[in-house]
């Protein structure tokens, strides 16, 4: 499956939970749209045929893709449970000017590891911001990854952004592409 994702705003070096929240939330209602059209909105209704895979009251990790943190339910796309990688290629549009590798907005690598930390399902309740709860149209919370690790394959293009924004925002355009390990019959429409 093929998709892109797309944020407008700041991306700090070594972001905090609550800049990564922010980032993540974004992505959320992105990921939402995705998850209503097919061939995701297939897996979102128990039928004779079917499991749903975002039933937040299911148990069995084999019938679900939610993980639940703290107060949140998080439903990723990407997850060892379906078998499922990813590649992404980033296009990063920055103010600075062409080659301002290190500038006032933080060196590239840990924007994009602030950005990989958005893109994935917290892995406990210290990686979510202080009495943090879900809006009403965030269960299921929805992300790309289980896990970072689940990336096989990332680039990443710097473009100086000449529109009207912020000295530290940013505009992120990401090509998703995303693929199976081992086809099962939970994964095969995934495909």
């Amino acid at each position: 499956m093929r998709f892109w994702l797309a944020y407008d705003g700041p991306l700090k070096a070594n972001g905090n939970a609550k800049h990564k929240h922010t980032i993540r939330k974004v992505l959320h209602s992105q990921m939402k749209r995705l998850w209503s059209q097919p061939p995701l909105v297939h897996f979102t209704s128990a039928t004779p045929d079917n499991v749903d895979l975002l039933d937040v009251s299911q148990t069995d990790p084999k019938k679900s893709l939610i993980f639940p943190v703290g107060l949140f339910k998080f439903a990723p796309l990407v997850s060892v449970r379906k078998k499922m990688i990813c590649d992404l290629e980033i296009l990063l549009m920055r103010p600075e000017a062409p080659g301002g590798v290190i500038t006032q907005g933080g060196d590239i690598d840990n924007r994009i590891k602030t950005l990989f930390d958005a893109l994935r399902a917290p892995k406990h309740e210290g990686e979510l911001p202080k009495n943090c709860q879900p809006a009403a149209d965030e269960t299921p919370f929805f992300c790309l990854l289980e896990d970072d690790f689940l990336i096989t394959s990332v680039s990443v293009t710097t473009a100086q952004l000449l529109s009207q924004h912020g000295s530290r925002d940013v505009r992120l355009v990401i090509k998703v592409d995303t693929r199976v390990t081992m086809h099962t019959w939970d994964n095969i429409s995934l495909v």
